[in-house]
């Protein structure tokens, strides 16, 4: 009665626009958060076939998991904790992102000359999250080169991220992250790998990806910027539910919680069992858009946890029916970004927050 069609061919396309705009030698798809709600290894591999050569997680247990679902491709995982499983991640090659020194230390204790530990530095130019701050970047990159003479670290790569508020604060911070590439060049580092530019910041400035460029929700179908627009990029997931109530109600009947929308004539309803629990953004009450049919509706009333209620008027309407709450636009559904839009957030959060009763079917 619900369901998440997922199209890794949506993804796997994009993916190959969005690298041939970025004109990187390498670029990365990022499958943090099950891949933006999509599946994780569904996008991994979509991304792979497509040309992708790197994946990005946040956590460690996140890259885990792919490489026990068989996939073998470098991964990146940026977000280490105290208690993350770091050793487990250095005995099947993955990458640990480095934000402050306790952690070089904690992969160089976990490494053995046998099996070192590789890692990427990551820089915070600016934007004041995860990063090493400039203060670090010396003793850092010189405690770094001695952990490779010991046999025990390999420094891959160096990286860093874009707070994209302006074109000017993208360069002041790519300046900055270029004093820090310097500091570790003049501490005998020698990284294969620079990044900088994800979704936006490949794309606004192609060529300034440095070696890789990495691929968040763009490479799900979400236009973030006009250059993206030109792309074609095409959402990857249509989130749909069945009719499963149908009722006529006489005008002036209040709906949902708080009664917040009253019928303004004898009408129809039509119950969906999609809500808030299911990732359905509760703030786009009385203004999320749905399609029933060929015909395009509001939800009316409150979002509750488990369903929705749709005013369809006279049109016909019967159970088992499907609406489809956000997909493809170019194949007349609403897209995420618009219920993003109503409910005063970003795609990224709609598709995130997918819930886990939400079968993902792909197709």
């Amino acid at each position: 009665m619900r369901e998440a069609l997922i199209r890794p061919s949506l993804i796997s396309a994009n993916v190959e626009a969005l690298h041939a705009r970025a004109a990187t030698p390498q670029s990365m798809l990022v499958v943090k958060a099950d891949g933006y709600g999509h599946g994780a290894l569904t996008a991994a591999r979509a991304g792979l076939e497509a040309g992708a050569t790197w994946l990005g997680t946040a956590d460690i247990d996140e890259a885990l998991a792919l490489r026990a679902g068989g996939i073998d491709a470098p991964i990146l995982a940026w977000l280490i904790g105290p208690d993350s499983a770091v050793a487990e991640a250095i005995q099947v090659g993955i990458d640990l992102g480095i934000s402050s020194p306790w952690q070089l230390d904690v992969a160089a204790k976990h490494a053995t000359t046998a099996t070192p530990a590789t890692v990427q530095l990551k820089i915070d130019s600016g934007m004041g999250r995860g990063g090493l701050t400039e203060p670090d970047w010396a003793p850092v990159a010189s405690r770094a080169k001695e952990y490779e003479r010991q046999g025990l670290i390999r420094v891959r790569g160096v990286f860093t991220h874009l707070s994209l508020e302006s074109t000017t604060s993208d360069n002041t911070q790519l300046e900055r992250f270029e004093r820090a590439l310097a500091v570790l060049h003049d501490a005998g580092l020698r990284p294969e790998l620079t990044h900088a530019g994800a979704s936006v910041g490949s794309i606004r400035t192609p060529g300034r990806g440095y070696d890789l460029a990495r691929f968040g929700i763009a490479a799900y179908g979400f236009a973030l910027t006009p250059e993206h627009e030109a792309l074609g990029l095409r959402p990857a997931m249509r989130l749909s539910g069945q009719v499963i109530v149908t009722k006529r109600l006489p005008a002036g009947h209040g709906v949902g919680y708080d009664l917040t929308y009253t019928t303004a004539s004898d009408t129809t309803m039509a119950i969906i069992p999609l809500g808030y629990a299911d990732g359905v953004p509760r703030h786009g009450s009385s203004a999320g858009p749905v399609v029933l049919g060929d015909q395009r509706f509001q939800v009316a009333g409150r979002v509750s946890m488990d369903q929705i209620s749709i005013d369809v008027g006279d049109h016909p309407v019967q159970v088992g029916q499907w609406a489809v709450l956000w997909g493809d636009p170019t194949e007349g559904h609403p897209s995420a970004a618009e219920w993003a839009a109503v409910s005063g957030t970003i795609p990224y959060e709609v598709v995130s927050l997918l819930g886990s009763r939400v079968p993902r079917v792909v197709q």
